[in-house]
């Protein structure tokens, strides 16, 4: 029975838990649905709630008696189902260190404006907080990284969870197309120096990878997909976590070390020095794929695409730090560009 069913043949206990809980439509949208999930889930749930907090859009901290827990949403029964299979997955291949989906629905699935939900696992967080910003968290991650892709591999290996094969190059020729039809928007804020250089970048790593063709072949794995500081948990007792999978694909673990690369760089100030002296990347380095792939400006892309699609970049503190983010470090990603180069040349 899906919410629109049950809140016809319930109102009138929906009206009596809002009562009970002392909830009320004070603040229109928002406070409706709070209201409404909240009874639906007395309903649905094994457990008794107590409080609902949101934390990022369809993603919720729920306070039940006993104990708390994370509620989440999912486009498809699909995509929940598959969240849930490879997290247990995981377990079964002994990576332990994600959260569970927690059994908590008399009667399934969980089902409300158009949106499924899942129970998951609420890890408490240590105050010490993971960042790419400290030198051992970088690292921890990459080791947790490694780890992740061990267990994933067997699952790949043997086919227990179908998810889309990655395509690398594809995905930074989609994104390069889209900055192209955007450039009318960029280069009001963006001198057209730099947008030309950031172009050649581009080109440059695009070719060079139409030329090597790793991502094809070798060890497939499968990747996070999202390998940002928030998706690295340190919990309570200090173990660090990875979460949130929504992104996972099939490809060469490349690709995750691609992004976490990106990720760290400006935190080493763009420096291949200092990328080199992590161990994972170190082997890497002697890829011509990957030397080519580092070149590629995917945050300043992506960024640029997404301010535009959004709209932010209408606004005076949006664009101020998309322009810190994009264009300050400019003379940092130019000399990287430049050693990128010259390690191809020898």
């Amino acid at each position: 029975m899906d919410m629109g069913q049950w809140e016809g043949k319930h109102s009138a206990c929906l009206v009596a838990l809002m009562k009970a809980v002392n909830l009320t439509y004070k603040n229109g949208g928002d406070d409706l649905f709070l209201n409404r999930l909240f009874a639906y889930l007395q309903y649905k749930l094994t457990v008794q709630i107590e409080d609902i907090v949101p934390i990022r859009k369809r993603v919720f901290k729920v306070k039940t008696v006993d104990f708390d827990f994370i509620l989440k949403g999912y486009s498809s029964y699909h995509q929940l189902i598959v969240q849930d299979e490879f997290t247990a997955s995981l377990k079964k291949e002994g990576f332990l260190q994600t959260y569970n989906f927690h059994p908590l629905i008399v009667e399934g699935p969980l089902f409300m404006d158009q949106w499924y939900f899942g129970c998951l696992e609420y890890l408490p967080p240590s105050e010490n907080v993971f960042s790419f910003h400290k030198k051992q968290d970088r690292i921890q991650g990459l080791e947790l990284l490694a780890k992740f892709h061990d267990a994933t591999e067997e699952i790949a290996e043997q086919s227990r969870i179908r998810v889309p094969v990655f395509n690398q190059l594809e995905k930074w020729q989609e994104r390069t197309a889209i900055f192209l039809s955007n450039l009318p928007i960029i280069r009001y804020y963006v001198q057209k120096e730099i947008i030309n250089e950031w172009l050649i970048w581009a080109d440059w790593s695009l070719k060079g990878l139409h030329k090597e063709d790793i991502f094809e072949k070798g060890r497939r794995v499968i990747l996070h997909g999202d390998v940002a500081h928030h998706n690295f948990l340190r919990v309570m007792n200090e173990d660090l976590y990875l979460i949130d999978f929504d992104l996972i694909s099939l490809g060469h673990p490349l690709s995750d070390y691609l992004q976490y690369a990106n990720r760290i760089l400006p935190f080493l100030n763009w420096s291949l020095d200092e990328l080199s002296n992590l161990c994972a990347f170190e082997k890497y380095l002697d890829e011509k794929a990957f030397i080519y792939a580092l070149a590629f400006p995917t945050d300043i892309f992506r960024e640029w695409n997404r301010a535009i699609m959004e709209k932010t970049y209408v606004q005076p503190e949006k664009i101020k730090q998309l322009l810190k983010a994009t264009v300050a470090p400019f003379q940092q990603r130019q000399n990287f560009f430049y050693q990128l180069q010259q390690l191809q040349e020898i």
